[in-house]
């Protein structure tokens, strides 16, 4: 019997058979190519720069169209903090694109993991409009009697501007910054538990403020953190969990103009 390894002249070789493990391809580690100094550059320019923006931005509305009104109440009106947030997301965006493609020459939209989620889409919607139950746990906390949030839903033009700002660009930069900058990088380093829970509690602490920092309120947008991070650990999608924030933020938009035609709120 031959002990050549070749095969006959004219004879086709059998198909190789790769070992399974190399058949089905593992999910690729999270290894961004930004760092955490630059992802906390950016958590300065979406959540400090406002803050120093704002006052400026106020002094010159209160000189020209609030000559006689005190400057604080100027800046406490609605409107000019939700125009002043919606221009920065915009500028912050825009940097966001440069520097990776500047930096790191990757199309960003492939760096930031924007995976299309074509399979399995509607059962994100699903789970967005789900979450909305999580606002039934208000009922076991004691909750105060006046939170900012509710200033933005003070007048109908402003809960207009508020919704629509709440499920486009709201949503997306949250979206970017939490679960496509902060995440994998968290992710690389202490692992993917560690990152869903880190991501969460700092996605639940930006709101605070908004809530009157009351801790019932905060734990409830704790969960919908979590749950929107556990979409993206699961998915490697960062348009995954953007789909699930939506559907939440836009079913949440919906319940609240029905109650505020009917009397309920």
């Amino acid at each position: 019997m031959s002990t050549n390894s070749e095969w006959p002249e004219g004879a086709a070789p059998p198909p190789s058979l790769a070992p399974i493990s190399e058949s089905v391809a593992p999910a690729p580690a999270e290894n961004p190519p930004w760092s955490g100094w630059d992802v906390l550059r950016i958590a300065l320019l979406m959540f400090v720069l406002p803050f120093i923006v704002l006052p400026v931005i106020g002094l010159f509305v209160a000189k020209i169209f609030y000559p006689h009104a005190p400057l604080d109440s100027v800046l406490k009106k609605p409107w000019l903090a939700l125009s002043t947030q919606l221009g920065l997301y915009l500028v912050v965006l825009v940097y966001m694109v440069m520097f990776v493609e500047g930096k790191f020459h990757q199309r960003f939209w492939t760096a930031i993991r924007w995976i299309s989620p074509r399979r399995y889409w509607p059962a994100l919607v699903v789970l967005g409009v789900a979450m909305v139950s999580l606002q039934g746990l208000e009922r076991f906390f004691r909750l105060p009697q006046h939170v900012p949030m509710e200033d933005f839903l003070s007048t109908p033009l402003m809960a207009i501007l508020t919704g629509v700002f709440a499920i486009t660009l709201g949503p997306l930069m949250e979206e970017l910054f939490f679960r496509g900058f902060l995440y994998p990088v968290i992710a690389r380093r202490t692992g993917v538990a560690a990152a869903v829970l880190a991501t969460s509690v700092a996605f639940g602490f930006i709101h605070a403020a908004q809530l009157a920092f009351a801790w019932g309120l905060v734990l409830i947008i704790f969960v919908v953190g979590l749950v929107l991070t556990l979409v993206r650990a699961k998915t490697g999608s960062v348009a995954a969990s953007f789909v699930v924030h939506v559907t939440y933020n836009t079913t949440l938009v919906i319940m609240g103009a029905i109650a505020s035609r009917h009397g309920l709120k």
